[in-house]
Parts: structure tokens; sequence; C-alpha cells
């Protein structure tokens, strides 16, 4: 079963997008030709965890990160368990392979008194764009939506009688988030501005100055411009404001279940980082705070 027949699989039934594909090939390929280099009569099939182990070995001497490793591991692990699928294998030399342990960095984030200051204090201009630039942020901020997400955002997905937005997440799975009255009120008016400057542009929720569909680097530059104004975090991306969504939603006692699928995410572990920085804050308020910390 080659690695063409899987990527195939990817593409096909797991509609995993062309990048992801790209890399999960880039990964095999480079484990075959490890594993070729040390016996050029192996295959995939004869493969063992001895092997997979001196690869993992020869990845961290070459510089790999921990991160980098585990994902190419990710890579072969996938590609293991649709051989086994295929009953082109029985046994997986990845079952006892643990790979590199990392710490994972904290989402960085906006306190809530910031995002108050950048969407009631700070001044955005006048004129559609300044108009678009603000509903772009306060849309992040109030739904944590992913960046694909927003631009992929069509004028059929806001519905305002049932008030809720249909979005199109990773693995083309759709999810619908609900808005209350303050945000249809911004998104209301950002599309009587917009239809006014545009009056016969539909499709697109979120225009170019030209009419044309929002890009990716235009509303990271947008978000990033923005942020600026009142943090000095490293970070200054749309995810941030993701991040900022669900933070807030937890220190506000919303259920770990319920941002979980606000946000699209596929398991519970993903969704929990979140309480490890609300658990961050707390600290760091506390040592601030109590005279004896």
């Amino acid at each position: 079963m080659s690695i063409e027949s899987f990527l195939d699989y990817l593409r096909l039934e797991r509609n995993y997008s062309d990048m992801t594909i790209v890399s999960y090939g880039t990964d095999l390929r480079k484990f075959e030709e490890f594993f070729k280099g040390l016996d050029e009569e192996l295959d995939f099939t004869t493969v063992d965890s001895g092997i997979v182990r001196s690869w993992v070995v020869y990845l961290m001497d070459d510089g790999l990160a921990p991160t980098s490793v585990n994902r190419k591991l990710s890579s072969l692990r996938a590609y293991y368990r649709f051989l086994r699928k295929k009953k082109v294998v029985e046994a997986d030399p990845l079952r006892k392979i643990v790979g590199p342990k990392r710490k994972k960095p904290l989402p960085s984030f906006l306190k809530e008194s910031e995002m108050d200051c950048l969407l009631d204090e700070i001044s955005y201009g006048d004129g559609f764009e300044a108009c678009r630039d603000k509903m772009i942020v306060e849309l992040f901020y109030l739904t944590g939506v992913r960046l694909s997400e927003l631009i992929g955002l069509d004028d059929s997905d806001v519905d305002f009688s049932s008030m809720q937005i249909k979005v199109i997440g990773k693995r083309n799975k759709q999810r619908l988030i609900p808005f209350g009255e303050n945000l249809k009120d911004s998104l209301l008016h950002y599309l009587k501005v917009r239809n006014e400057v545009f009056p016969n542009v539909r499709g697109a929720f979120f225009l170019l100055k030209n009419g044309k569909r929002m890009y990716a680097g235009r509303v990271y530059e947008i978000v990033k411009r923005n942020l600026s104004k009142v943090v000095s975090l490293k970070k200054r991306s749309p995810h941030v404001l993701r991040h900022t969504f669900a933070t807030t939603m937890l220190n506000n006692d919303a259920e770990l279940g319920a941002v979980k699928d606000l946000l699209g995410h596929e398991s519970l572990a993903t969704t929990e980082i979140y309480t490890h920085t609300t658990f961050e804050e707390l600290k760091k308020v506390y040592e601030q705070a109590h005279p004896r910390a």
C-alpha cells in the first residue's frame, strides 16, 4: 500500500487540507529515506520499533524541536493506522513509542479591561474600512472564530432571526455560534455601511475596499495594528483574540464543554489549556495583592 494511496485517503475521505497532506507526504518520505539508508531491503511493513526510536534520536540530534518531532511521529502513526486498517501490517511499530516531551506555552490573551478599551475607547476612524476593521476585532472577541472561518464567512451564514452564525471549521466541520443583541447591532451597522459602499455586491461578508473578499494577510494586519494600540504582547494575531474569547468565557463561569463546542475543538484537552491560563492569571493577582505572598 503506497504512500500515495494514503494521501489520497486523507484527501478524499478525511477532507484534509492540501497543506496538511503535503506535510504528511514529506514526513513519510523522509522516514522512508532514513530506514532505506540503514538497510535497502527494509520497507514500511518490516520496520520495527527500534528503527523508529533511532529515527527519533536522529531527528533530535539534528536539532529538531520536540514539537516538530512529535508532528512527524503523528504522521507516521496515522499511516500505520491506515496500513493496519487495510490489513497490510499486523503490528504497529509505534505502539510503544513515546515522543519527546515539550512544555506547552500558555496562550496569550487580553484582559477584559483591555478589550473594553479596544472596543469602546480606541478610535478606528471613519468610513467603511474603519467600520469593517472594528467589526472584525469585535467578531473575533465575541465568537472565538478562527481566522479561516472569519474570511470564509458569507452573508447567508449570519442568521439574524435565530441569532447565530454558521462557520465551516477544520476538516469542513460545520458549527453554529450564537450571538447576543450587542453583536447583532454591530453586525447590522456594519452591513448598512458596507451596503451603502457596495450596493450590488453580495456573498462574502467581509470585503476589501475593492469589493473582493477579505484575505488572511489583510485580517492579520488589521488585528495586529489595532491590538498594538492597547497591549505590548509579543503575539498580536487573530488567534490571540480567540484565546481571549475562551479565557473570558471561562473566567465568567462558562462550562468547559460549552467552550469546547463554541471553539470547535475536537478534544476537551485542547480547551483545558485555557484553564491553566486563568489559573496562572490568578496566581499573578495573588502574588501582587497578598501581603504574605
